[in-house]
């Protein structure tokens, strides 16, 4: 990859992203395409045909698919290769969270296990426990699970009620509390368990499945992903020695919160995988279909939900592989081998917390727009379980709560936010201070770029204000007790989340246009119509803030800046659905 300077996170609301140093799919190394390939073909290959299996919740099926993902390496990514892994770059990991999210609930099993299952042992393991657990868990001999929920403290993980005391000998934590929610309990042999050491301190156990006192609930009987085990934990006097502490005692929460942001892009680039499939089958519906004397592909409002799903699917690679990008740059020059490593990169990923957290709310939500359009493509039959539309609608639900519910990633991404404008970290309240001055002063002509997506661009710009002026215009009224409107936080962070997919789609659209790319005409056509759809939502959650934020004379002159700002050409978006379904539909899947 080539690393160019790094854009700080959270930046791109103040700054332009350049096609030269935005990371897209089309920058994949011969090494990512065939990491690409290995991951897709074993989930069509090796996943898909014993479906049904899974989903009874034959966990001796899942548990041997693991074993194989760990054979082909696929578990051992983010795995240093001293203890059996390959240690490559977030982009793999990336690319294989999307590639291999064909079966949700083999996926989740999977992600469960490199991620929250592996990386907190990586990150936080002593060298005893490095080596006795993490070349078991790469190969795939051991499934790794992790235990923070509870049936009191899902959000508000802090107020986790589970009990760690020392022994008198100080040889080991006696443990006692319940988990709930937990992947992979059904199966897995190491748990990371957080608890409260003397009902204070939050910290991190390593507890293997066989020790005394933990007991594995039953199985959840869930809406979607039911093939995935979910089972309560019960510790009853769970005797765990002072050498599985992971961590420092009383630091529990740094291992609690800092995985988080991993979890939030590999789910977000696992929805992008998941729609990819479930469009590709809507599609192969949809050609053989036939009504009123012809397949419904070629009905023009089939071919609207067709075209929605791939637009969604562009933008979605677009905004996972940009962001994975700039924390691999980040990442570049860290010393692996320095004491610090670990806590470095954990600093440097959560420099990206917000890009995390919009990729993890976009993502889930995009899909769930996917799946609800290829049930309607399938009509009647996509409310039947032997078809796959079906399930992938039950499966979709689940992504919306993992990771950190949306509601709560969207306070996130506006908090973050101006957390760090107002600290200085990000010049954010300045440009919001030019941008009042400048719409205050009234009506300038903004000169339009040249080339073929200029207007585009210069929507996005004009996008770009509307955030500033509206996040200025709460700041102003609501100052410190901004974080208590959360109505107002969501409205805001929805505008965030919308210029960030615009800018990623458009950059994307651009560098394509530049390399003479075969698909040119497609990317560009998708371009244009999410500028359309992007900025009618940004001005539609601009007007409900504002709506609130002001009143009288205040509230008229906000919203006639808010309208100049959002005044638009719209493109012809029915041709350019047309064309992008048209396609798809060639394709027989979304291809680029």
């Amino acid at each position: 990859m080539t690393v160019t300077n790094t854009p700080a996170g959270g930046s791109f609301l103040i700054t332009d992203c350049k096609p030269a140093g935005m990371f897209t799919p089309e920058d994949f190394s011969e090494e990512h395409r065939q990491i690409a390939q290995t991951a897709e073909e074993f989930a069509r290959r090796e996943v898909l045909p014993v479906v049904e299996q899974i989903e009874a919740k034959q966990f001796d099926v899942t548990k041997a698919l693991l074993r194989k993902a760990g054979e082909l390496g696929l578990m051992g990514v983010d795995v240093p290769e001293e203890f059996g892994g390959l240690e490559m770059d977030k982009v793999t990991s990336a690319i294989i969270a999307d590639r291999i999210a064909q079966c949700a609930s083999f996926s989740v099993a999977f992600s469960a296990h490199v991620g929250i299952g592996t990386l907190p042992i990586v990150w936080y393991g002593t060298a005893e426990q490095k080596q006795k657990y993490l070349p078991r868990l790469a190969t795939g001999e051991w499934i790794g699970a992790y235990a923070l929920s509870e049936a009191t403290s899902g959000s508000d993980a802090m107020n986790i009620r589970t009990r760690a005391v020392l022994s008198a000998d100080q040889s080991h934590y006696v443990l006692n509390g319940e988990k709930m929610w937990i992947t992979n309990a059904g199966f897995a042999d190491l748990f990371t368990i957080f608890a409260k050491v003397d009902g204070e301190k939050f910290t991190a156990f390593l507890v293997e499945r066989e020790t005394p006192g933990l007991t594995i609930g039953a199985e959840e009987h869930k809406l979607g992903i039911r093939g995935s085990s979910t089972c309560p934990l019960v510790l009853s006097d769970c005797k765990v020695p002072t050498g599985n502490v992971l961590g420092e005692v009383g630091k529990g929460h740094h291992i609690a919160f800092n995985i988080l942001n991993i979890g939030r892009f590999k789910l977000g680039a696992a929805c992008v995988g998941g729609a990819r499939s479930t469009l590709a089958n809507g599609i192969h519906y949809a050609k053989e279909r036939k009504a009123f004397g012809k397949s419904i592909a070629e009905f023009g409002l089939i071919q609207e939900k067709i075209a929605a799903c791939a637009v969604g699917i562009f933008v979605g690679e677009s905004m996972a592989y940009r962001t994975v990008g700039m924390i691999d740059q980040a990442l570049a020059d860290v010393d692996k081998q320095a004491p610090d490593a670990a806590r470095e990169i954990q600093k440097r990923i959560e420099g990206y917390a917000v890009e995390c957290s919009i990729l993890k709310v976009w993502g889930s939500e995009m899909l769930d727009r996917v799946v609800d359009e290829v049930v309607q493509i399938y009509g009647g039959y996509g409310y039947v379980e032997e078809y796959p539309a079906e399930r992938a609608y039950r499966d979709s639900r689940i992504n919306r709560i993992f990771e950190g519910t949306n509601e709560i990633n969207r306070l996130i991404i506006t908090g973050w936010l101006m957390k760090h404008a107002v600290s200085g970290k990000l010049p954010l309240m300045a440009a919001i201070q030019r941008l009042m001055d400048e719409v205050l002063a009234g009506p300038v002509h903004q000169e339009q770029g040249e080339g073929e997506l200029a207007y585009e661009f210069l929507m996005l710009a004009n996008a770009k204000k509307l955030v500033l002026f509206t996040a200025g215009a709460a700041a102003q009224k609501y100052s410190q007790t901004l974080a208590d409107q959360q109505e107002v936080m969501a409205s805001l962070a929805d505008m965030i989340l919308e210029v960030y997919a615009m800018e990623s789609c458009i950059v994307r659209a651009q560098k394509i246009l530049d390399q003479s790319h075969a698909a040119t005409e497609h990317a560009v056509a998708i371009a244009r119509i999410y500028s359309v759809d992007a900025l009618e939502a940004i001005a539609q959650s601009a007007r409900k803030a504002i709506a609130t934020i002001a009143e009288g004379d205040m509230l008229r002159t906000q919203l006639a800046i808010l309208r100049r700002l959002s005044k638009f050409e719209p493109a012809d978006t029915i041709s350019l659905r047309r064309q992008v379904a048209q396609w798809a539909i060639d394709a027989g899947r979304y291809v680029l």
